[in-house]
């Protein structure tokens, strides 16, 4: 039973989970620690509510609190409700990310890189933290914080989503650092926070995009026999009719990685010069050929 267990946590999937949350709550750090806190930036969350701590400290600590600590007290009671209402198994992931976030932001020399330009140090961290958020993402997971507040709070407010009522949190800690480190460093916050958002969903959907073909042809079944052989894709041919012509045809729907497109394009125009193409982003491809359904 022991060997069972060890071998179900050290499985491929895991240690890739676990990969992805150490190096991303390593760039979210660098970004927080290293662009953020010296820019005066807050971007919402506990990370952001630690950096408005640490200000407000700075005369009874020397230096203030540390971020790494405080965002580990803020997310202690958060931790212990999440685990009364919901159980272990709901915050272990979840638990594993933010002690790893606290650790690099407790490692992480304080006055590493100071940007000068504000308009760079939002573009920079908020490319930076949002790579790093959506590494955490993709293992399933978050850092706990605000996002963990946000889904207990959903229980009592059942109307509203948790990513309203995460907005809500997020922009009452920005207005707080509004008042703390001034109306320009949170305007620039709120374009970090903007640069964060876009970053992370780069990189949750990147490995789920697709592009997504309709062809048709009137060499319809020798272009689909070419994409199965040769580019390993299912086709599915649909019937059409050409209101202009009122000929019937075959219309072929077939979805391909980014990469396979162009060779998709070319295996078509080889066939027919003719063929109509249309070609589009399809922002999530799950099942055979793509990604699991998890």
């Amino acid at each position: 039973m022991e060997n069972g267990q060890r071998k179900q946590w050290l499985s491929r999937e895991n240690v890739r989970n676990a990969v992805l949350i150490i190096a991303g709550s390593g760039l979210m750090a660098f970004g927080i620690q290293c662009v953020f806190e010296p820019s005066g930036m807050v971007t919402g969350g506990f990370s952001g509510l630690a950096i408005i701590i640490k200000a407000l400290t700075e005369r009874l600590v020397p230096g203030g609190l540390p971020l790494g600590l405080t965002s580990l007290l803020l997310n202690i009671p958060v931790f212990f409700a999440a685990y009364i209402r919901k159980g272990f198994a709901f915050i272990a992931r979840a638990l594993f990310a933010a002690c790893m976030l606290s650790f690099w932001l407790s490692v992480l020399p304080q006055t590493m890189l100071q940007v000068q330009d504000m308009v760079l140090a939002t573009a920079f961290g908020g490319i930076v933290t949002g790579v790093g958020l959506g590494m955490v993402f993709s293992a399933g997971t978050i850092t706990g914080g605000t996002e963990l507040v946000s889904i207990l709070i959903q229980r009592y407010v059942p109307r509203y989503s948790v990513i309203q009522i995460l907005q809500v949190v997020d922009g009452l800690i920005v207005l707080l650092g509004m008042f703390v480190f001034g109306v320009q460093a949170a305007l620039y916050a709120i374009g970090a926070i903007y640069l964060t958002a876009r970053f992370s969903d780069r990189i949750v959907e990147g490995a789920k995009f697709g592009k997504l073909a309709f062809v048709i042809s009137a060499e319809a079944e020798e272009i689909a026999g070419q994409i199965m052989g040769r580019l390993k894709r299912g086709v599915t041919g649909i019937r059409v009719v050409g209101l202009y012509s009122g000929h019937e045809k075959m219309m072929l729907f077939c979805v391909v990685s980014k990469k396979e497109i162009y060779a998709l394009k070319e295996l078509v125009h080889t066939v027919d010069e003719r063929a109509f193409l249309v070609v589009s982003d399809v922002r999530e491809v799950l099942g055979e050929g793509f990604l699991r359904h998890k």
